[in-house]
């Protein structure tokens, strides 16, 4: 248990697929490593460079993508709030990204029929989390860094680093 938090499993981001199979729909797992922040714009903009075959802002192999807009971080602060927001924005982008490597999603909300084929299809996980706990996520940020589309603002694209991120196994 870490920041007051049960937990069935850890999991290190990136993700391996190994470790992806030893989870089940239920689980409570801290997420341990690197993880990016997207939303709707951002992952427009990557879609649209994968389909034009331009270099991406990031490696998608194993890569988890958390669907979050930080705000700006206040004096002393690595990043400002940072709640999850409704993932099926994101569900004309997914299954593109999934099948080009993306294995760890997290956010709040279900998932269509065609992400969930795209999760099952590529050994993925949606992980959801917790609407209103933007500042237990905060808590867990090490490190904040933006690494593409800086005029998309708050829905730019930030390397996260985080340590004991509490989540929900929902799709597999």
């Amino acid at each position: 248990m870490t920041n007051g938090v049960r937990s069935d499993a850890r999991l290190t981001l990136p993700a391996c697929a190994d470790d992806i199979k030893k989870l089940e729909v239920g689980m409570l797992v801290e997420l341990n490593g690197v993880m990016y922040t997207a939303r709707d714009q951002a992952h427009k903009r990557i879609a649209e460079a994968i389909e034009r075959g331009e270099k991406l802002p990031f490696d998608l192999g194993g890569a988890a993508i958390y669907y979050c807009g930080p705000t700006p971080a206040k004096d002393g602060q690595i990043i400002g709030s940072c709640g999850p927001t409704t993932s099926g924005r994101m569900d004309k982008y997914a299954p593109l990204l999934i099948e080009k490597g993306i294995r760890v999603m997290i956010g709040k909300g279900v998932r269509n029929d065609a992400v969930k084929s795209a999760i099952s299809k590529y050994g993925a996980v949606y992980f959801s989390a917790i609407g209103g706990a933007a500042a237990l996520y905060r808590s867990t940020v090490k490190s904040c860094e933006l690494i593409a589309y800086p005029d998309l603002g708050c829905e730019a694209v930030y390397k996260l680093t985080v340590e004991n991120f509490p989540a929900v196994v929902s799709v597999l």
